[in-house]
């Protein structure tokens, strides 16, 4: 052990090391106590090390990344140990570094030293050995969040009219701005002459938009303009110094834009981590864009104005009034706290009424309007007023589907979509396809066999929780913050009404579970999604109907790795012709996990949610400590990796020596789930860390994934 060692190396002479020795023998032995995970893992000062970074990046690269990918994984074959000297000893000592977690830590600080030009470094021994799940929880607050921040205004625009998913040939920044939106279209406007380097397009929208023009954007695509801000008040907006865009969170890698019910998930890991102000700046973009596009947009992009996304506003606009900081609040007790704003009472009544009236008019307009409302069956259903093909896609995504109708034309699959995208040829059968591929993206579940040729027909659980939700959180917000009166009516006839439609259609008595239901056809699926816990996070279940799908549930689409998506036996067999689908089984994703955890613990199913908590969490640190700090899209939870062979990839994962951002949503799930998680839980995540070599002050760590299932059948 180092202290051991430590203290023989002091000794000056064989005769003071005998004395040394015989004190040593006439005490009494003390018992030797095994390392806690909660225990300091160096027992005197961590060493620190003097690095030339250059020359170190290199040797280590060459020696560790065996299979060139720019990263240090389990998977690369080196052989896990490097030696650095140390700087007490100008360099002559050398330690060695063992474990892939230390190694590719090293990494990490190495290309962190070269973003900051730095020839060589002093490298202190904690940072290598960091505790993962502080390592992991640390990176995402302080480095992670502000690395997806962006911001529409003359700083930011460079950053955000970058759109990896543009695939047309007119790649000119451009942004589009709402008719009504007369003071930023002056600013843009001024931004353009001002930046003459960007060369933006500022392009005013229409009065009506109607689908036919966003299918004339097409060829055009641009960023949609967002909330603007003074940053002084008393100035006007004449001055461009004086004006900056109301910051937002992007999920990550190609998808730079705010998103719909991302923003949501986002927003509640925001707030944990004290990041209140951005999680209020995304509110009020949503704000923005129900005033002047009529809903929460799939994004803010213009190939995304005739979609929305599952809608979430109301629970988010709530979540961030109970945060944020008032003057009549108790003084700060956390440092966190004290940099919190404090608002008057009568500036937060003024924010909460606007997001209230927006909320109203999104719920009125769009979710409880056609044609997103079934006339016939009174509930909700995803459809987009788009056309055609959906832009966004990448190269050939749709060649599959295109290819029987392109070779009964005699043309090739892509001479075939251009001439369909123009409307040149009209197939209805296609037309309908996209459809339900346009409401399928609406949905956020893109793709799954759930939906496969039906979602705009389907009312779904999912959509119809959150309208209920919708409908409670605006009920309650009247009475409890404006006195049971607003200037909009929130309802038309008993709220219960919903309710008990949800319950007539969608829950299924002898599968004791809830599924979508088929308005063309008048039918239930019999397709099972973990969607179905939702009528649990909207309280919509009776005690009676959790206490028996709360068993189902588990027992259905609890895996070793959190909450998969759906079942293995809906989804049905692959093959080449029926490839896997990403929101299908086995994969999970961070926003099924977060509202399975709130559904339990609102019937009070505490340890089942601690349960699946920990899994995902689990999950989460063995990707993150085996495979270069990785903080993916998504996971295989059955499979426990996010190694996946699915459609789309997995954003996040395909980074170069250092994770900059993780991914939007996966980040906030860390950081809630650890918040709710109890400190003995939290130690349990890193007691799965076993030190496998303590030999002469070398150290390494590796996952221990039995762990995870012996410890878990304690919560059981």
């Amino acid at each position: 052990m180092r202290p051991q060692l430590a203290a023989f190396s002091h000794a000056a002479t064989p005769e003071k090391a005998q004395n040394n020795l015989a004190s040593e023998c006439a005490a009494p032995p003390s018992p030797r106590r095994r390392r806690a995970s909660h225990d300091a893992l160096f027992p005197t000062a961590p060493r620190l090390f003097i690095v030339n970074v250059a020359t170190t990046k290199k040797l280590l690269l060459d020696q560790e990344d065996t299979d060139g990918d720019r990263q240090i994984t389990i998977h690369d074959t080196g052989p896990k140990v490097f030696v650095i000297p140390t700087a007490n000893s100008g360099g002559f000592n050398k330690v060695e570094i063992r474990g892939t977690y230390a190694i590719s830590n090293l990494l990490q600080e190495l290309e962190l030293a070269t973003d900051h030009n730095r020839k060589f470094i002093i490298l202190s021994e904690d940072r290598l050995f960091e505790n993962p799940v502080q390592r992991m929880e640390r990176l995402i607050k302080f480095h992670f969040w502000d690395g997806l921040t962006r911001r529409i205004d003359a700083d930011g625009l460079e950053a955000i009219c970058a759109d990896p998913k543009n695939r047309q040939e007119d790649n000119q920044n451009r942004i589009y701005i709402p008719f009504h939106d007369d003071i930023g279209l002056s600013y843009f406007k001024k931004v353009a002459i001002d930046r003459p380097h960007l060369h933006l397009d500022v392009v005013q929208l229409p009065e009506y938009v109607s689908s036919a023009y966003v299918n004339s954007l097409n060829s055009k695509p641009g960023v949609l303009a967002l909330g603007l801000r003074k940053i002084h008040p008393e100035r006007g907006w004449d001055d461009i110094t004086n004006v900056c865009g109301t910051p937002f969170v992007v999920p990550g890698g190609r998808f730079n834009e705010q998103y719909g019910w991302d923003s949501y998930f986002e927003s509640l890991g925001l707030i944990a981590d004290g990041r209140i102000g951005l999680a209020q700046g995304m509110v009020e973009n949503f704000v923005y864009e129900i005033e002047h596009y009529g809903k929460i947009l799939n994004a803010n992009r213009s190939y995304y104005l005739t979609r929305s996304q599952p809608p979430f506003l109301t629970d988010m606009v709530r979540q961030v009034y109970a945060a944020f900081g008032r003057e009549s609040d108790p003084p700060a007790s956390s440092a966190n706290a004290s940099l919190k704003k404090l608002w008057k009472e009568g500036e937060l009544k003024s924010w909460l009424a606007c997001a209230t009236k927006a909320s109203i008019k999104e719920l009125f307009s769009i979710w409880l309007s056609h044609p997103r409302l079934d006339t016939v069956v009174g509930l909700s259903k995803y459809y987009t007023e788009g056309q055609g093909i959906p832009p966004e896609t990448e190269p050939d995504h749709f060649n599959a589907i295109l290819k029987p109708f392109a070779d009964k034309a005699g043309l090739s699959e892509s001479e075939f979509e251009k001439l369909y995208t123009r409307g040149d040829i009209k197939v209805p059968e296609l037309d309908e396809y996209f459809v339900h591929d346009r409401a399928v993206r609406e949905s956020g579940h893109d793709t799954t066999y759930r939906f496969d040729g039906k979602c705009a027909n389907l009312a779904t659980i999912d959509l119809n929780c959150l309208v209920h939700k919708y409908e409670e959180d605006l009920a309650q917000i009247i009475e409890q913050e404006f006195g049971g009166s607003f200037t909009f009516k929130v309802r038309r006839g008993e709220n219960n009404e919903n309710h008990a439609l949800i319950n007539k259609y969608l829950w299924s008595e002898t599968a004791s579970l809830y599924f979508d239901f088929d308005c063309k056809e008048m039918k239930q699926s019999t397709y099972e999604s973990a969607t179905a816990i939702w009528a649990l996070w909207a309280n919509i279940a009776s005690k009676e109907q959790a206490e028996r799908l709360v068993p189902k549930f588990l027992r259905l689409f609890e895996v070793e790795g959190g909450i998969v998506s759906t079942t293995e036996a809906s989804r049905g067999p692959l093959s080449n012709e029926r490839p896997s689908r990403q929101w299908d089984y086995p994969y999970g994703w961070a926003p099924q996990q977060m509202m399975a955890w709130k559904a339990l613990s609102n019937y009070n199913y505490h340890s089942d949610a601690l349960r699946i908590t920990y899994r995902w969490l689990y999950t989460c640190v063995k990707a993150f400590v085996d495979f270069n700090g990785v903080v993916p899209e998504k996971f295989d939870v059955v499979g426990m990796t996010h190694k996946v062979n699915v459609e789309y990839g997995n954003v996040g994962s395909d980074f170069q020596y250092v994770v900059r951002e993780g991914f939007g949503w996966m980040n906030a799930s860390v950081q809630v789930g650890l918040l709710g998680l109890p400190l003995g839980l939290r130690r349990c995540c890193v007691s799965s860390l076993i030190i496998v070599n303590e030999k002469e002050g070398n150290w390494g760590f590796s996952m221990k994934r039995e762990f995870c299932g012996s410890f878990l059948n304690l919560l059981s």
